[in-house]
């Protein structure tokens, strides 16, 4: 039965979309059978995958949670042999307000997911920097979440909305979900405050802080603009290293 790790954190530019287009990767280069979900209407996953959100010939995850597919409908091969995806569109902004009236709201992801689930090693859900009902429903969904942390002033105190969240769907819809781990993104090591909030950070939540830290690099930064994760554009780049470490440690913790 596949693992679903949603990737989420209110904060827009944490490295989000880059977190869940380049571990999916990763995953899926050490052959484990992945799929990856574009959950966020920005849609950045999708087109960072070498796909147009505005394709019309694509289905999209908002006909999945309107009900008008089934989510083996919308599943797309990727360039990879391993990663599937199942795309987004500016279209998602429409199904918080559609889901609004539907019973058990908060679990039709989960409910779509269920017929696919097993063919999957690990399901990645790059979920929207919000916390509104599709993201509810993106961790209704998941076994545990993954929270990218940018290492700035404000990072810890944003992360108390996001970890309230969590206890509420943990409390409500969904006991079983755990945090998978926090992991720093677009690092320096040069500066001083990257440094600090990478100390608080392990202070705070010891070993829920991935020892992986993905390193700011321009490589990373322009594998999307080429459709392409990281092991695809730069296979000798940090960002490269960087993530492979990052699947092998979400590996080891999920023994394999």
């Amino acid at each position: 039965m596949g693992k679903i790790i949603a990737i989420a954190n209110q904060k827009g530019g944490v490295g989000k979309t880059t977190t869940a287009i380049n571990l999916a990767a990763s995953l899926a280069v050490l052959e484990k059978r992945v799929l990856i979900i574009d959950a966020d209407p920005q849609a950045n996953t999708t087109s960072g995958l070498n796909f147009d959100p505005s394709a019309t010939d694509h289905r999209t995850l908002y006909e999945i949670l309107i009900g008008k597919i089934g989510a083996p409908d919308a599943l797309i091969q990727t360039e990879l042999d391993k990663l599937h995806m199942i795309p987004s569109h500016i279209n998602l902004v429409g199904a918080e307000i559609e889901l609004l009236d539907v019973p058990d709201r908060e679990s039709v992801l989960k409910k779509a997911l269920e017929p696919i689930k097993d063919n999957y090693d690990y399901i990645i859900i790059d979920c929207s920097p919000s916390l509104g009902l599709i993201t509810v429903n993106c961790l209704t969904a998941a076994d545990s979440v993954m929270i990218p942390v940018q290492p700035e002033f404000f990072a810890l105190e944003g992360l108390a909305k996001l970890i309230q969240t969590i206890r509420i769907v943990q409390n409500g819809i969904n006991p079983a979900l755990t945090i998978e781990g926090f992991v720093v993104t677009m690092f320096d090591g040069r500066t001083k405050m990257h440094n600090q909030v990478v100390s608080q950070l392990k202070d705070h939540f010891k070993d829920m802080v991935f020892n992986t830290i993905i390193q700011r690099s321009i490589r990373l930064s322009e594998a999307p603009s080429y459709g392409k994760p990281i092991v695809l554009y730069d296979v000798m780049s940090n960002g490269t290293s960087n993530y492979f470490n990052l699947a092998q440690e979400v590996l080891e913790k999920n023994n394999g």
